[in-house]
């Protein structure tokens, strides 16, 4: 055989164990999406999105949105039900009453449902507290709000600053606390308020991955444009509801 038909026969081998190679690995990540699909069945379920993935642009763009609820949330809910899949005594209660009372959790399970528990209700409250509705608390926010801060710019001033200063990863809240009052407050990672004992009224997710890639680095140019996409309306009712 000469270098020429040698050379060819080497690159046919060479396609063929690449062909091979790309249909080994499509199907390990088929088992992988099947296996993660299995994790997804269970008392907790990814919550639709209550408008479309563009729905806030161009205050926050369409594709960070569908990876923020499709991906992000959904591995919340994913590693929650996983985490609950071998105590039906918590598969039963809402996500709400587990993160509720952490310390009433099994030693085993706690921290994932603090994580995983956190990630699923702080996403779940958040969605519908965006969109269009309102330019403005009204009713019985509205009249929290200047009890406590004087104006709505105040408090958008202090829930702001909030939410620059918190380290890596966490959220910045706006809460209405046991005596009804409001105050703020920041939490780490993906631990909810109702661990805190406080309920609440308006979230700002300052993880990387609300904002990145519309923003990257600019957090107080993202934390800025989140008040342009607040549901005032929503968020009003939900408050009221709660007095």
């Amino acid at each position: 055989m000469n270098r020429r038909l040698v050379l060819k026969a080497l690159g046919l081998s060479a396609g063929l164990a690449a062909t091979g190679h790309a249909f080994a690995m499509g199907q390990a990540a088929g088992a992988a999406e099947t296996k993660a699909g299995s994790v997804a069945g269970g008392p907790f379920t990814l919550p639709p999105l209550p408008y479309a993935y563009d729905a806030l642009e161009p205050y926050m763009d369409a594709t960070t949105m569908h990876l923020h609820h499709d991906k992000h949330h959904q591995a919340y809910v994913n590693n929650l039900n996983a985490a609950v899949a071998g105590h039906p005594e918590l598969a039963g209660k809402t996500v709400e009453q587990l993160i509720s009372d952490l310390n009433a959790l099994p030693d085993t399970v706690r921290t994932a449902i603090r994580n995983n528990g956190g990630g699923h209700y702080n996403h779940s409250f958040w969605w519908p507290t965006l969109g269009k509705g309102g330019s403005a608390p009204k009713g019985e926010l509205a009249k929290a709000i200047d009890a406590k801060f004087g104006s709505l710019s105040a408090m958008q001033d202090k829930l702001s600053s909030a939410a620059m200063s918190v380290f890596g990863s966490g959220w910045a809240w706006l809460v209405r606390q046991p005596d009804g009052t409001l105050a703020i407050e920041t939490t780490p990672n993906q631990d909810s308020t109702l661990t805190m004992g406080y309920k609440p009224a308006l979230g700002v997710d300052v993880w990387e991955h609300a904002y990145y890639l519309k923003y990257q680095n600019r957090r107080a140019e993202y934390v800025k444009a989140f008040f342009q996409v607040v549901n005032w309306d929503y968020v009003s009712e939900q408050f009221a509801q709660k007095a």
